[in-house]
């Protein structure tokens, strides 16, 4: 490559090796490494090679006494150094399902919002927490009418805290202003509240780990309506088995644990980046969000 941008004029071979250190570089930003330790490797046995070369010899040893001289004092007895203090290592997450068990405890606990945040700020069950930023909570109001959960948060909500505010959450904050509504009158959330490395699919058990909390999340913010974004969340909080494309547009119930209200899956804006084609059955769907908001104010 070097002989490509050095030795040649042609500015399309620029161009070209440009896009291709771009799309390496975007691929190493979205598997999670952002930070450059050196721009040379560095050659670790070497180094400790040159160290033991200039580590200092060995004392000599003592010479033979000569017959008639005075035995030297023998040394005193040095006392055997204490031993170091064991470092603990840190406690591994418990296993799946004794860490699912925990956390239907630990949701079921929480008497507002703001204490399940603090509790999932303090839970050491889903091994999801090691590895992300930060946790991911909401956002939005809590009082809104309308709560949307997606899957999981991506780069952008690690480094924010916050769901839906990298390209998808641009997307769905347009699709919500189609229809009227902005964050101050939606609660935003996610099933899974940290981000898995490289922004890989959750795995089951991580899912089932977080359900108690998402699902205590949507009964305390006590919404009129639940929309799911994606097939993952509708699986998982309506318990749909078809496909995102079959299930969306279909208004199901969904119990809180202390009232049913309804719910809609529709697709999640990632996807509607990936396959533009699915916007116009998206818009349906928030057509219809705006038709039952209208319903049920206007039958207050």
């Amino acid at each position: 490559m070097s002989s490509t941008l050095s030795d040649s004029g042609n500015g399309d071979d620029w161009a070209g090796d440009r896009d291709a250190l771009a799309d390496i570089l975007a691929f190493h930003l979205e598997a999670g490494v952002d930070v450059a330790l050196g721009e040379e490797p560095v050659d670790r046995f070497a180094e400790s090679q040159a160290a033991r070369a200039a580590a200092p010899p060995l004392a000599a040893q003592e010479p033979p006494r000569t017959a008639g001289a005075a035995a030297a004092p023998a040394p005193p007895a040095r006392r055997a150094p204490a031993p170091a203090p064991a470092i603990l290592a840190p406690a591994s997450p418990p296993p799946p399902d004794v860490a699912a068990l925990e956390a239907r405890e630990a949701a079921a606990s929480a008497p507002d919002l703001d204490a399940l945040r603090a509790l999932l700020e303090s839970f050491e069950g889903c091994p999801l927490k090691h590895t992300a930023t930060r946790l991911v909570f909401a956002d939005g109001n809590p009082s809104a009418r309308l709560m949307l959960v997606g899957e999981a948060p991506g780069r952008d909500e690690d480094i924010e805290g916050k769901p839906f505010v990298g390209r998808s959450g641009q997307l769905l904050d347009r699709m919500l202003a189609a229809i009227g509504i902005d964050r101050t009158s939606a609660y935003i959330a996610n099933v899974v509240p940290w981000r898995p490395p490289g922004n890989r699919t959750p795995t089951p058990q991580e899912t089932a780990i977080c359900l108690p909390f998402i699902r205590r999340q949507v009964e305390l913010a006590n919404p009129d309506f639940l929309v799911c974004l994606g097939g993952p969340s509708a699986q998982t909080l309506l318990g749909l088995r078809e496909g995102i494309t079959k299930a969306r547009g279909r208004w199901v119930e969904y119990d809180t644990g202390s009232r049913v209200i309804p719910a809609l899956a529709t697709f999640h804006p990632a996807y509607l980046l990936r396959t533009p084609l699915g916007k116009r059955m998206a818009w349906r769907d928030m057509l219809a969000i705006e038709a039952r908001l209208g319903e049920k104010r206007g039958s207050t």
